[in-house]
């Protein structure tokens, strides 16, 4: 059954913008996931990195103590801008050809899902790099314990759990199954550089989909006791179970493969076409 298609009223977008729009923004992407995974690493070395401050916020605080830091966040936020403008380019205008049956506008549903979770990224990096330093202390506000206090805040939460486990669930799939090896194919890589990526992606969509379950995990808790949590609270979690440190470096060192795994993404994406 064939529904009606946004596309069909939406202006099409030159292909060379949209290839230009994705890399930026997988780049971008690959940038918070690796710095991501590599501060859960120092957390299971022991390097005096506090398990508790570690989430994409926390990235977002920790590029802007570096030098030039505020520049430096103000471009990941314009590349994760992109990246939120593409997904929401496949949603919209079918740029992967899903089409407008039921199976099309699922995916579309994901994509457009992906960007507008993208887009509260770019809201606190863009927030955090023209904030001053006393605001950024009070951007650490959880986001989750605000809506918990709204009406039908617990209702909104335990769905944002729902779809996030869901969302886990997806990436374990997807990285067992190597349902995307297709799109490493259509990419016309060297043998020996799709295969890299192949056990890069798996290694990579495992360990995110892990994170993300813990997370769906805690914020199902959040809801009963009023608390909230994030990807600090999953290493937290892991770093807490028996062999924590263990799983918490295997958990950092997947989410550095995966964004590897987004990194040549970027650069060969729409490649073939």
């Amino acid at each position: 059954m064939k529904f009606p298609d946004p596309a069909e009223y939406i202006p099409s977008v030159p292909h060379k913008w949209v290839k230009h729009v994705a890399q930026v923004g997988l780049t971008a992407k690959g940038i918070v996931y690796c710095l991501l995974g590599i501060l859960a690493l120092v957390t299971a070395l022991e390097l005096g990195r506090d398990t508790r401050e570690i989430s994409r916020k926390e990235v977002f605080l920790f590029i802007e103590e570096l030098f030039l830091g505020r520049a430096l966040l103000l471009i990941v936020a314009v590349g994760l801008a992109c990246y939120c403008v593409w997904r929401l380019l496949q949603a919209l205008t079918d740029t992967e050809g899903k089409g407008a049956d039921i199976k099309g506008l699922i995916y579309r549903a994901r994509y457009g899902a992906s960007g507008a979770f993208y887009g509260i990224l770019t809201f606190v990096a863009a927030k955090l790099a023209v904030s001053s330093g006393s605001d950024s202390e009070g951007i650490r506000q959880s986001f989750i314990a605000e809506v918990l206090q709204k009406p039908l805040g617990q209702w909104l939460v335990l769905f944002g759990a729902a779809l996030i486990g869901l969302g886990g669930v997806y990436f374990i799939y997807e990285g067992i199954s190597e349902r995307y090896r297709k799109k490493i194919k259509e990419a016309g890589l060297g043998h020996k550089a799709e295969e890299t990526m192949i056990k890069t992606g798996k290694i990579g969509y495992v360990s995110r989909g892990t994170v993300w379950g813990i997370f769906s995990y805690l914020l199902l808790r959040a809801t009963l006791n009023a608390k909230s949590g994030g990807a600090e609270s999953a290493f937290h979690f892991l770093e807490s179970a028996a062999h924590g440190a263990y799983l918490l470096g295997a958990v950092a060192l997947g989410l550095i493969c995966y964004s590897l795994f987004v990194f040549i993404e970027a650069r060969f994406r729409y490649s073939s076409r």
